[in-house]
C-alpha cells in the first residue's frame, strides 16, 4: 500500500509520456546534435554550457508550416564567479526536456522554446557570501532562435535560464543567466 501511494505522483508523468509516444514521428530532421553556449549572470558569474541534443521526432500542434517539437538535452556546464574575496568555480550536470515551437520549412526557420530540467552542482558556494544551499537545482529556461542550412541543421539562439532549488532549502537566491548558443544537428 505504501509503494502505491508513493508512486501515485508519477502517474501523470507516465500518462503524458505514454500519450507522447503514440504521436506519429516526423522524418524532417536528424536525431542527434550538440550545442555550446556562453552566458552571464548577476554576482559576476559567467557560464559555458554544452548540451547533447536528442530529437526523437515527436511533433504535434501543427499550425501551417509551424509545429511543436519535443527535444531532450543532456547538459555539462561550468560556472565561474569573480566576485568577493574567495570566488569559486562550479560544475553543473543535468537534463532538460525542451518544447520548441518552430517553422518547419524555409531557409531561415525561427523557433521559440521553453523547458524545465534538473541540475546537479559540484558545490553550493559561488563565493564567500553567495550560498545556494543545495547541489540539486531546477533549471527552467525560455528562449528563441533560428535554424538554417539545407536541413535546418545549424542553430543560433538566445536563452534566459533560471537555476534555483525551488525553496527546498534556504537560502535560495537562484542564478539568472542570459545565454547565447550555437548548435549543429547531425
Amino acid at each position: 500500500m505504501r509503494t502505491a501511494i508513493r508512486s501515485l505522483p508519477l502517474l501523470p508523468l507516465v500518462c503524458v509520456l505514454s500519450a507522447l509516444s503514440c504521436l506519429a514521428p516526423s522524418t524532417a530532421r536528424a536525431d542527434l546534435g550538440v550545442w555550446t553556449g556562453v552566458g552571464i549572470a548577476e554576482h559576476h558569474t559567467s557560464t559555458v554550457d554544452t548540451a547533447l541534443v536528442w530529437d526523437p521526432h515527436i511533433r504535434f500542434w501543427n499550425v501551417g508550416d509551424w509545429n511543436m517539437a519535443l527535444l531532450g538535452e543532456l547538459h555539462a556546464a561550468w560556472f565561474h564567479n569573480s566576485e568577493g574575496e574567495d570566488p569559486r568555480d562550479l560544475g553543473a550536470f543535468g537534463a532538460t526536456p525542451v518544447f520548441r515551437f518552430g517553422k518547419t520549412e524555409g531557409a531561415l526557420r525561427p523557433y521559440f522554446e521553453a523547458g524545465v530540467g534538473i541540475r546537479f552542482l559540484t558545490g553550493t558556494e559561488l563565493n564567500d557570501s553567495y550560498h545556494i544551499s543545495t547541489s540539486f537545482q531546477f533549471a527552467d529556461m525560455v528562449g528563441a532562435g533560428v535554424a538554417f542550412g539545407e536541413k535546418g541543421q545549424y542553430q543560433v539562439g538566445y536563452r534566459f535560464q533560471h537555476i534555483s532549488n525551488a525553496s527546498i532549502k534556504r537560502p535560495n537566491p537562484g542564478i539568472d543567466f542570459h545565454q547565447i548558443y550555437f548548435g549543429y544537428m547531425f
